[in-house]
This record gives C-alpha cells, sequence and structure tokens, in this order.
C-alpha cells in the first residue's frame, strides 16, 4: 500500500499540507437553482489530506479510526435518516457561534462541538454527532472546497444510494453536491478515513 501511493503523495505535498481558512457566508449569495437529480461526486488518485486533519486525528483517533474494508457503498436514505441529516445540520449550526481564524494555518485546530468556531469545527461536529448516531463512517466524508471569493472551506459530504448530499455552515439546506456553489479540491476517502482523494480536474 504505501508503495504505490508513495510517489503520489510525494509529488502532491508541495501543494497540499496547507490549512482550510474558512469561506464567508457572503460568498453563498447566489439564486436557488431548480432541482437537479442528485449525483454522487467522481472521486481520483489518492492525495494528502489536510496538515490539520492529521493533527485532528492525533487527537481524537477514535474518530478517524482505519477501516480497511468497504462494505455497503453509499447509504440508503431513509424518511429516517433524512430527519437525522436535517437535525444534525440545524442544531451544529445553531449551536456553534461563527468565529473566523485569523491567524492562518498557526491559529487552526479542529474541535468537536466548540462553543464558537469556523468552517472545519461546524465539519467535524457533524460527522462526530452522525458517527455517535450509528452512521457508518464510510459516508461520512470531510470534504475541502473553495468558495466563490477563492477561500478554501470545509464541509461535510454524506454519500447516499440516491447521491451525494453537503452538510454545511454557510447555509441552512442540505443541499446536492452538484447544487454548491464550490470548486471541490479533495474528499476522505470512503475506504480509509485516513486518505483523502483528489476531486475531478483537480487532482490532474
Amino acid at each position: 500500500m504505501q508503495r504505490t501511493l508513495g510517489p503520489v503523495v510525494a509529488a502532491a505535498v508541495t501543494i497540499m499540507i496547507g490549512g482550510i481558512q474558512c469561506g464567508r457566508a457572503a460568498s453563498l449569495a447566489v439564486p436557488e437553482a431548480p432541482q437537479a437529480p442528485l449525483t454522487h461526486i467522481e472521486l481520483g488518485r489518492p492525495t494528502l489530506p489536510p496538515l490539520t486533519y492529521t493533527a485532528f486525528c492525533l487527537r481524537h483517533e477514535a474518530e478517524c479510526r482505519p477501516r480497511r474494508f468497504f462494505r455497503g457503498g453509499p447509504i440508503r436514505l431513509t424518511e429516517k435518516r433524512s430527519a437525522e441529516l436535517r437535525e444534525i445540520n440545524r442544531t451544529v449550526n445553531l449551536a456553534i457561534v461563527p468565529f473566523r481564524n485569523e491567524l492562518g494555518l498557526a491559529g487552526e485546530t479542529w474541535i468537536i462541538n466548540p462553543p464558537r468556531g469556523d468552517c472545519n469545527d461546524y465539519a467535524v461536529s457533524k460527522r462526530h454527532e452522525l458517527l455517535q448516531r450509528g452512521w457508518p463512517a464510510r459516508v461520512l466524508l470531510l470534504s475541502e472546497v473553495v468558495v466563490g471569493s477563492g477561500e478554501h472551506h470545509l464541509v461535510l459530504l454524506v454519500r447516499t444510494r440516491s447521491g451525494d448530499l453537503v452538510l454545511d455552515n454557510l447555509a441552512p439546506q442540505i443541499k446536492p453536491w452538484s447544487r454548491a456553489p464550490y470548486r471541490w479540491i479533495r474528499v476522505q476517502s470512503p475506504t480509509d478515513n485516513r486518505l483523502w482523494a483528489a476531486v475531478g480536474r483537480e487532482g490532474a
């Protein structure tokens, strides 16, 4: 495994080790598009995770426990699960007071359920709460995107059989990934939480 990934990781290291500076809500001032069919995001080659994610995993080993065997694929989105997603998205968005990190990478720490925080804290808190409710880790994928202002931003991507959904602190609604006004950079691997994958042409 390491021999296969080694050259890929080495090639990516110069561009992929930074932190994630969260986008601002104003970046989402776009009109609602008509309802689009749900689709699944296409993951590309393996790439390095954000450096701050690696630090997060050292503090929260249970959140990043290796799961080597891929079983079941995307989850079936029942009425109960849909309600849970809406509840967790709304509850976490309301519970954490937005606080912008102005110190860059030096001030970036991903925290579960802090009283105030930035996009990273919202995303890992939502993932944590869904894991606590029995959702499989393979369908709860932290994802780095770029907002309209050019800032990097972290969201939670939930893989369902109907399509991939985005839980975001910048929007109250849960949307299909294709309707989120973002450029996608990298996503957690569903087969191993420690690995991430590039998205589309960003990984070319």
